[in-house]
């Protein structure tokens, strides 16, 4: 079994002390952008699950500068414990979605942080044009970039449910065009969507175990208020796993995972004001030490299953 520090999967946190040395604290910010699934270009609903904020419900705020949103993340980090180095991460909405001089002058003030040691963007694969693709180019020789890809799943019937608005093969063109120029990639996946089969989900991880990506969000769905999907659960609910349930599954997928894959994620925690299912995602530390206590009593590890 191979070891990556005390866990049994490569996770971030062991990625980053090994690259840089230390752990790097990540700052979520705000652009003020929107998205082509809100804005009429692909839809005007959004992903069935996206929250009013993007998905940013944790970012800063949009009306502060960026600087000024770093300032205050590293603020209150530093008061919590003693940080050095951080990922300044723009999470909120489609963040490669704007004119590329905009982009650009957002892109240069985050990284123009001397404790900014990598430029983290969440983005959409269809907001990725020759442009955009360049700017991140010119970033990436002067500041590590990471582009997180929202694909989700890779079936097309869950991925008309959610309103995706994109085709697989667009997310594949994506991740060519991304390591083509030499941007870590990560994707962000979503387990226990409606229907899709314990099979399916494995499929996911299958199929990403064939792409030439460096990281993966493993994130359960989270049913907001305010949410469309939110309105069908309260209408027709649908099934919600338990975190036994949930921890389950996630030890079959880190089992089928490529060793190579950093973890970026395993779980998450909604809003509380906001989360109406599953409640049991607000207590974090517990979903991880019981995660913890199922690889080990299962002797699981990152790659067990996996065959590449």
């Amino acid at each position: 079994m191979e070891r990556w520090g005390e866990k049994r999967y490569y996770s971030l946190d062991y990625f980053l002390k090994q690259t840089y040395g230390e752990k790097l604290y990540k700052i979520t910010l705000n652009a003020n952008l929107t998205c082509p699934n809100r804005d009429g270009a692909v839809g005007t609903g959004g992903c069935i699950f996206c929250s009013g904020q993007g998905s940013g419900d944790f970012a800063g705020c949009p009306e502060d500068s960026i600087a000024v949103q770093l300032a205050k993340g590293k603020a209150d980090l530093n008061g919590k414990r003693p940080v050095h180095s951080y990922i300044a991460y723009f999470q909120a909405f489609t963040n490669t979605y704007a004119p590329v001089d905009k982009l650009e002058s957002l892109y240069n003030e985050a990284i123009a942080d001397p404790d900014v040691k990598i430029l983290s963007i969440a983005t959409r694969p269809d907001c990725l044009g020759e442009e955009v693709l360049a700017l991140l180019s010119r970033i990436n020789k002067r500041t590590p970039v990471w582009v997180e890809l929202g694909l989700q799943t890779i079936h097309p019937d869950s991925a008309s449910y959610i309103r995706r608005g994109y085709p697989l093969s667009v997310f594949d063109e994506a991740v060519r065009n991304l390591r083509g120029i030499g941007v870590t990639v990560i994707v962000h996946t979503i387990l226990f969507l409606p229907g899709e089969t314990k099979e399916q989900m494995l499929q996911t991880i299958a199929y990403l175990n064939h792409m030439d990506i460096q990281g993966i969000k493993l994130q359960l769905l989270h049913i907001l208020k305010g949410t469309d999907l939110a309105s069908d659960f309260l209408a027709n609910p649908f099934h919600v796993p338990d975190m036994e349930e949930y921890v389950e599954l996630l030890g079959e997928c880190i089992s089928h995972l490529s060793p190579r894959t950093v973890i970026h994620r395993l779980t998450g925690d909604g809003p509380k004001e906001l989360l109406i299912a599953p409640l049991w995602t607000g207590r974090k530390r517990t979903v991880l030490n019981t995660l913890e206590h199922c690889l080990k009593e299962k002797d699981i590890w990152q790659g067990k299953e996996y065959h590449g």
